[in-house]
């Protein structure tokens, strides 16, 4: 048991390994416990290996079965946290393939279960999820919702989840609604995500020329719940410089989540639709191929 534990944590610590190496721990961390017959120690293996689903896009549907079967065993032996965490994934899994009815049934639940336990974070992300709904649906009040949302999260210490997360998700909202007129955005703290957005917001100020110099600085993106949205909005800023060489490489990167929305994945914002992308970038590239 211990051994599994451990191979659990260090899973936990490799998320996203480009070697494996954290991918193999989980795969062992889970052998060990399921012969261990311990519910608590599966369920913390099963956390591992979920963190292990990032290595490409589109991999919402392998997350939504590692959830599945994570809230069978929570439920089964009353392990409340882990019953929480699966909702949230299997929220994150819906909304991330547009199945907004499965989405808003885990949402729920993961809330029933804050309000019975009194439980403070689940809300906060429930909040998020609910702004990027209105967000998909079109609502005029998806930009209000997404403050209301970052301000809530605000208070509760979560550094990494919050910093820049709003602008990124109005930025995403902006996209969708006018494409043309990304303003208004410049000044808010961009935190980790300033490289994927600032090409384009120096293009909407019509700095042409720095905004290339921005895209060629643009760094690999970390395998994470928001890797196809950073490629999207990368995509964007390649269209809009007609970067062929960034084109080609993106198309191929986000191609495996074509049926996935960008970004809602992380189950708090959406930059709409990949396969909206790849056929911009297709068509983009296939005009080249004419010329």
């Amino acid at each position: 048991a211990e051994r599994a534990r451990l191979l659990a944590a260090i899973a936990m610590e490799l998320r996203a390994d480009p070697d494996g190496r954290g991918g193999d721990a989980a795969r062992e961390a889970e052998r060990l416990a399921r012969s261990a017959a311990d519910p608590a120690l599966l369920a913390f293996a099963l956390n591992a290996r979920y963190l292990q689903t990032f290595q490409r896009a589109g991999l919402a549907p392998e997350r939504a079965v590692i959830a599945a079967e994570l809230l069978d065993l929570a439920r089964e032996h009353g392990l409340v946290p882990y019953e929480v965490l699966a909702h949230l994934i299997l929220v994150q899994s819906a909304a991330a393939l547009a199945d907004f009815d499965a989405a808003d049934r885990n949402a729920d639940a993961a809330d029933a279960l804050a309000d019975r336990y009194d439980l403070p974070l689940p809300g906060v992300f429930t909040d998020w999820y609910r702004a990027l709904r209105l967000a998909e649906a079109g609502s005029p009040d998806a930009e209000n919702a997404y403050r209301r949302a970052a301000a809530r999260l605000a208070g509760t210490g979560m550094r990494g989840v919050e910093h820049g997360l709003l602008p990124l998700a109005l930025l995403g909202l902006r996209l969708r609604t006018a494409p043309a007129a990304v303003t208004g955005l410049s000044d808010m703290d961009w935190g980790p995500y300033e490289p994927w957005a600032r090409p384009l917001l120096f293009l909407a100020e019509g700095r042409r020329d720095e905004a290339g110099r921005a895209a060629r600085d643009i760094p690999p993106s970390p395998r994470d719940l928001l890797f196809e949205a950073r490629g999207c909005l990368h995509a964007e800023v390649a269209l809009r410089l007609d970067d062929r060489t960034a084109m080609r490489r993106l198309r191929d990167d986000l191609e495996p989540a074509a049926g996935e929305l960008a970004g809602a994945a992380s189950g708090m914002l959406t930059f709409g639709p990949v396969r909206a992308y790849l056929d911009r970038l297709t068509e983009a590239l296939t005009a080249e191929s004419r010329t």
